[in-house]
Order: C-alpha cells, then structure tokens, then sequence
C-alpha cells in the first residue's frame, strides 16, 4: 500500500511557484549558455549532434514524471541503452559517453538540471527536497524502510546537494528526512527562509564550478 501524501506547507508551495518563474528570467543567460554550448559542440562533433532536452522518468510524492534536462550524453549511446530504464547519472560517470557540451560546459556548472524550473512550474517538483530518483531506486529504497520519496515532493536541489564529501548514501537520506521534518515542523517564513537559505547555497555551489570534472 502506498503511504498518504504529506504535502509541504502552503508557503513554500508559493515560493516554488514565485520564484521559479522569477529564476527562468534572471537564469535566462545560462539557459542561452548551455544551448550555445550544445549547437557549438554538435557543429564540431558530428556524433554529438541529438535533441537538446533529454526526459527521464523520475519519481515525486509517489508519482512518475519526466525529468528535463539538457542532453549531455551522445544520441549513440542513449540509444544503445533505449527500453533501459533512464539513468542518466550513471552514464555520465563516463566521460566518454558525454557530448563536448556535456564534458566542458554542463556537468561542470550542474547547466544541465536548470530545464526542471519547468517541473516546479507545472507542480511535478519543489525548488527544495530530496532529489528525484528512478522508479527502481525508489523501490529499493522503501524495501529498505525509507518511503519518504513516496510522500513529499521531490527537489530542484536539497540540503544533500550542498554538501560536500559525503560518501556514505545514508548520510544523504539522513539529510532528506531532516529537512522534511523541519518543514512540517516550521510555518510561513520559517519554511521560506529555510529554502531561500539552500537556494543561496546552491548558487555558490554553481558560481565556484564544482560540479563533475572529467
């Protein structure tokens, strides 16, 4: 039985529609970046050439969705793993299955997440959780007795991606759960402060570059 949905509070539900909306526009620069970056690298690297946006079917509050993203992967190689279940992450641990955009410009400043905006705008996502994860993993994760990417809404970023050095993938989940509990312990501002608060996090972690290198 799939457990109840425990939604976030009603403030940080506006805070996703708001300022997602306000971060496509100032964001808009890097949009243009990443695109740039992936016309100029299919003009030099024939086998680069593919789609812009690549979708994987991910999990939030216990529902599928497509996940945005910009293509880092070369179209051979995503059709060599076609009826597999979409992984890119795994992948892209492989610098040579990555396109020259890919390699150079978007796993580096994290570029290729910036299309999920467009998840929290349609309500698939929040700006703030836990990361979205494939179906399988998620299973493997309630077998495990952690069922909360079944109950709340899955994060553009969270409190475990502006950490660094963490190996253990328990201490991610304990960060997951910590933030959910804050949530619904906190109200109105505390909930919009705690959010803004990794949000603002998350942009250094894009400004100082510190994404894969290959």
């Amino acid at each position: 039985m799939q457990p109840e949905p425990d939604p976030y509070p009603p403030a940080k539900r506006a805070l996703d529609r708001g300022l997602a909306v306000a971060l496509l526009a100032l964001l808009s620069p890097l949009f243009a970046l990443a695109v740039g970056a992936i016309a100029w690298g299919s003009l030099r690297h024939p086998r680069d050439r593919g789609p812009f946006l690549y979708r994987e079917r991910r999990v939030s509050a216990g529902h599928e969705f497509e996940l945005l993203k910009f293509r880092t992967l070369r179209s051979d190689v995503l059709r060599a793993h076609a009826g597999e279940e979409g992984h890119a992450r795994l992948l892209e641990a492989d610098a040579a299955n990555l396109t020259w955009a890919g390699r150079r410009v978007l796993k580096p400043w994290y570029l290729d997440e910036l299309p999920q905006l467009l998840n929290v705008l349609r309500g698939e996502m929040s700006l703030v959780g836990p990361r979205p994860w494939p179906p399988s993993m998620v299973a493997r994760q309630v077998e495990q007795g952690l069922d909360y990417r079944l109950r709340v809404p899955a994060g553009w970023t969270g409190p475990a991606q502006i950490q660094k050095g963490i190996t253990d993938p328990s201490g991610y989940a304990d960060l997951d759960l910590a933030y959910i509990e804050a949530c619904h312990r906190s109200r109105g501002l505390g909930v919009v402060t705690r959010d803004l608060r990794i949000l603002w996090r998350t942009v250094h972690v894009l400004a100082r570059g510190e994404g894969l290198r290959y």
